[in-house]
């Protein structure tokens, strides 16, 4: 089930008795943790590691009744650790002795949970696709006797915004779209680090608009915005703002090839768009999200901004010029300023 409709159960019938979560989404399993420990007093809570402690020990902490406590919440992390450990079939099977006992403890205390005890584990190392999908399916079967499990799958990339959009709205900070863009693209869509910033840009907006300036400065990994901003003035051709903003580069130290790697993608992308007949943000975010390439608004926006300012010959000007700059930062001792430098003044002359 997803976390959603995990809060709902929450709500409607109370904690399950036994109860596992799987997925590395951070968030929602911290709002599901808030949620499950709410109104329990501290000696009510406690916390294992099955990377250190054993499923014997676990599963006699949860038999045990408390004098002081009538319920109690146990939360155990590293719930992969349980998988058994062997060689060949029997370890892709998970026929090992070891972890052929400690499923078969599971499965006893699922059939009889000590009343009052909300036991969760916590499997939260693997994704729900490419490399680790097989491993998080093992993991799956392992735990196969608990019976409510919780995908915590990563937010795709307009969930993200939306749930940041949602989150400010609740803390009272108000957000311009491109500073929100911002927040969520250079956070990497990663919600609870997300939830963290808002928090502190709440306290420090104290009720004023927050913009893309006030995310570079005080949102850690977001002075990539001025990269973004350079390479965005830079498919305008806008000359003198990329000028400005490759300074304020330069104070800051930032390394500037960085810049030439997401320039150089921005201009393939929006010769793409240009082949695929695609005019608006809208259609070119739609179209490279079918094809399974994350694409922000905003992002569409410049990319869209770009196939505007420039045909597909100026496009492919453009490519050749920044394999021009890509071949000047490898010179023996290059100046990279002045590699940019140029650049910029060869991408704002560009003609058929």
């Amino acid at each position: 089930m997803t976390p959603s409709q995990f809060l709902t159960l929450l709500k409607k019938q109370g904690s399950p008795p036994l109860s596992l979560l799987l997925g590395p989404e951070a968030y929602q399993r911290r709002r599901i943790r808030q949620t499950l420990s709410a109104g329990l007093p501290e000696d009510s809570l406690a916390e294992h590691d099955l990377a250190a402690a054993s499923f014997a020990q676990i599963l006699d902490d949860a038999r045990a009744l408390s004098l002081f406590a009538a319920e109690r919440l146990i939360w155990v992390v590293n719930a992969e650790a349980a998988l058994p450990r062997g060689r060949g079939s029997s370890e892709e099977e998970g026929e090992t002795e070891g972890g052929a006992g400690d499923g078969a403890l599971l499965a006893a205390y699922a059939k009889d949970p000590t009343p009052g005890v909300t036991l969760v584990f916590e499997a939260s190392r693997y994704e729900f696709e490419g490399e680790d999908k097989r491993k998080i399916e093992r993991v799956a079967k392992f735990y196969a006797s608990i019976p409510v499990v919780v995908e915590l799958e990563r937010y795709a990339p307009a969930q993200a915004r939306q749930e940041a959009q949602s989150l400010a709205a609740r803390a009272g900070l108000r957000l311009e779209d491109a500073a929100l863009d911002l927040l969520v693209e250079s956070l990497a869509g990663d919600v609870a680090r997300i939830a963290t910033e808002i928090e502190k840009l709440s306290l420090y907006a104290g009720g004023k608009p927050v913009g893309e300036a006030d995310i570079a400065q005080l949102v850690p990994d977001a002075r990539a915005g001025n990269i973004f901003a350079l390479v965005n003035a830079m498919g305008r051709r806008d000359r003198a703002r990329a000028l400005e903003y490759l300074d304020a580069l330069v104070r800051e130290g930032e390394y500037l090839p960085l810049a030439l790697s997401f320039l150089s993608t921005q201009f393939r992308t929006a010769l793409a768009a240009r082949e695929a007949g695609l005019k608006t943000a809208g259609q070119i975010q739609s179209h490279f999200s079918r094809m399974g390439v994350p694409m922000w608004g905003s992002r569409a926006e410049q990319v869209a901004q770009t196939a505007a300012k420039f045909s597909p010959a100026q496009i492919e000007s453009a490519m050749e010029s920044i394999y021009e700059a890509d071949k000047g930062f490898r010179d023996a001792r290059p100046d990279d300023r002045v590699v940019m430098e140029r650049l910029i003044l060869k991408l704002a002359r560009i003609t058929d």
